[in-house]
């Protein structure tokens, strides 16, 4: 959700400040601000709205800053205004942090702060972490001891990074289930969120780990815990190129990601498929492999996106692997007392590693006892290092905050952990090596989708005034209409539904009118004579479809008001071909209603926040 970003070293502190904010923006923020030192004096400078705004504020670039804070805020506590963007100050303003997550216990230390005199000047839970620094500062005339006993008198999840004009040379920064790393260059380092903001000046970096406190000096670090034993951790390098996280051409990142997808399905199976076996090999479960095959259920919990993606990946398992599944909420996993045994795995699935209602769901399994794998995108994160082994996606940096290449590059993976626990049980070679030529198939198909862009737009046209959608699957499609309206809702602002088609009669029918545009994944599978009777119904009431049909369909023109044709593929592969179209739907719509596509209102790339 948030973002920070900290700099110390011998460069100009505010460009590089301003510019990590901005490679954060796609985590999805309300105001933002800035804080650095200036000849030991501490200025601070917040706005509401857009970083543009923000760089207003600041009255010179030129003055000679080497250290300072800058953080882009999502607001939970308080309405998104400048006197609740971060940083916030002690009531002596020489104290500034910038915080991520969400203090649980804030009431009650307010209420005693207050009490001892401090003034609040903001509604956010994080102006109480400052004034419990600024307490204990009072007394040991240390930043980093006052940071360490202020934390521990704080309950719930945090990135802090702090700064103060008492002592110049220095941020501290810590982390509690809200992802910091540490970015390491010469004579000079970095503190942030997340890898982009400081991609572009060094790929060496140091993932922090809960309870690590880190004092950062331009040219060391020590970093220590929360009862002050010393830390070593590795610096990791990560493979990224900064081209990856910029548009190249395309203008929104959401349209470079759709179009990426070709690229990023098969970089998810790159040296994975083993074609001649008519099997695959996943490196980071070969030690449970046999677990897996054994598993007496397996649990695969999510939330948004990766929700639905794990729904396909039930169909797959269920059908190729035949182990039961089940699908969580990640965000009610922990709440409901869940029963696990010794031959449960539970599957965390997260695009960016870092969601935390799954790496909590992660934790309760651990702590009841399951195994634990872990399918993440971005490499060193909190679920990937949380779990006991696990598959990277290999989708490469997802900017917009909708999803697109990482949901197909998932559903591309659970493909892959299908034909591997079924070829070790009843899946024939035959079949287990069908499934491996039409995976390597699927780029060149997702290819010929996107051909398809401007027929797309042509209906987006007709339909972006439309206040209300439905969207309707079977079987391996019913999550791609859950997906489909998900990617609508989030990026266009239009009430949409999605139900598995038979459901319409249990109650959505009764919406079907000649205003209301219903989406049908209507291809050539199992249940496709099930859903022409669904047309049906919906046409009998005047409704205004759109159809997403198998390119050999000769017969869905007809009784449709607008097809868009995909490639033939096979059934448990369907989803990765059927949500594209949809991706691209969302797209033209929300452009048309002349919406911000890559930062929705409200939303947040990463869900750091229960």
């Amino acid at each position: 959700m948030c973002g920070i970003i900290g700099y110390i070293g011998n460069r100009k502190v505010i460009p590089i400040l301003l510019s990590g904010l901005k490679r954060l923006e796609y985590r999805g923020y309300d105001s933002a601000g800035v804080g650095y030192l200036v000849n030991k004096k501490l200025n601070v400078f917040k706005a509401a709205g857009k970083i543009s705004e923000l760089e207003n504020t600041i009255p010179d670039f030129e003055e000679e800053t080497f250290i300072g804070i800058g953080h882009t805020r999502w607001s939970t506590h308080g309405a998104p205004t400048t006197l609740n963007a971060h940083p916030h100050l002690n009531g002596s303003g020489n104290i500034a942090l910038i915080h991520n997550g969400i203090i649980e216990n804030y009431l009650t230390l307010k209420v005693k702060l207050k009490d001892l005199g401090y003034q609040f000047k903001s509604e956010t839970d994080t102006e109480v972490i400052v004034h419990l620094i600024s307490f204990f500062y009072e007394k040991e005339k240390s930043l980093l001891k006052a940071v360490r006993l202020a934390l521990h008198e704080i309950e719930g999840t945090y990135g802090i990074c702090v700064v103060s004009s008492l002592e110049s040379n220095k941020i501290v920064a810590a982390r509690k289930g809200s992802p910091l790393i540490i970015g390491v260059g010469e004579n000079e380092h970095f503190v942030a969120s997340d890898a982009p903001a400081i991609m572009e000046h060094t790929n060496n970096v140091i993932f922090l780990e809960d309870g690590d406190i880190v004092e950062v000096f331009n040219d060391h670090f020590n970093i220590t815990s929360l009862a002050n034993q010393t830390i070593t951790r590795e610096i990791e390098k990560l493979d990224l190129d900064i081209s990856s996280i910029e548009k190249g051409g395309f203008p929104h990142f959401m349209l470079k990601e759709i179009f990426e997808q070709p690229e990023s399905i098969q970089n998810s199976m790159r040296g994975r498929v083993l074609l001649s076996a008519g099997n695959v090999k996943l490196g980071g479960l070969e030690n449970f492999i046999d677990d897996l095959v054994g598993a007496k259920r397996l649990i695969l919990t999510a939330c948004g996106t990766s929700w639905h993606a794990a729904l396909v990946g039930e169909y797959m398992l269920e059908q190729y692997a035949e182990i039961p599944v089940e699908v969580e909420y990640a965000s009610e996993f922990r709440y409901r007392n869940p029963i696990l045994g010794k031959s449960d795995i539970v599957i965390a699935i997260s695009q960016s590693g870092e969601t935390a209602d799954t790496l909590a769901a992660v934790k309760e399994a651990k702590r009841r006892n399951a195994s634990v794998l872990g399918v993440c995108n971005v490499v060193g994160s909190s679920i990937a290092r949380e779990s006991q082994a696990g598959v990277y996606i290999h989708a490469g940096p997802e900017i917009g905050v909708a999803s697109t290449k990482a949901f197909t590059s998932q559903l591309a993976v659970l493909s892959l952990l299908t034909v591997l626990i079924g070829r070790r049980k009843n899946l024939a070679f035959s079949y287990g090596e069908k499934i491996c030529q039409e995976l390597l198939n699927l780029p060149k198909k997702i290819s010929q989708i996107l051909y398809q862009k401007d027929q797309v737009e042509a209906i987006a046209e007709k339909f972006y005034e439309a206040r209300n959608f439905l969207y309707l699957g079977r079987g391996y499609n019913f999550p791609v209409a859950l997906e489909g309206a998900l990617k609508l809702k989030e990026i266009s602002y239009i009430h949409a539904e999605g139900y598995p088609a038979a459901e319409m009669k249990h109650g959505p029918i009764a919406l079907v009118d000649e205003n209301m545009p219903i989406v049908f994944i209507a291809i050539k599978d199992s249940t496709y004579d099930k859903i022409l009777s669904n047309i049906e119904e919906v046409k009998a009431r005047k409704g205004k479809v759109i159809a997403i049909a198998s390119e050999d369909d000769k017969t869905i023109e007809s009784i449709v008001d607008h097809v868009i044709k995909v490639p033939n593929t096979l059934e448990m592969l369907s989803p990765i071909l059927t949500i594209i179209p949809l991706q691209l739907l969302a797209y033209y719509i929300a452009i048309k209603k002349g919406l911000n596509v890559d930062q929705p209102r409200n939303l947040a790339k990463s869900v750091t926040v229960e």
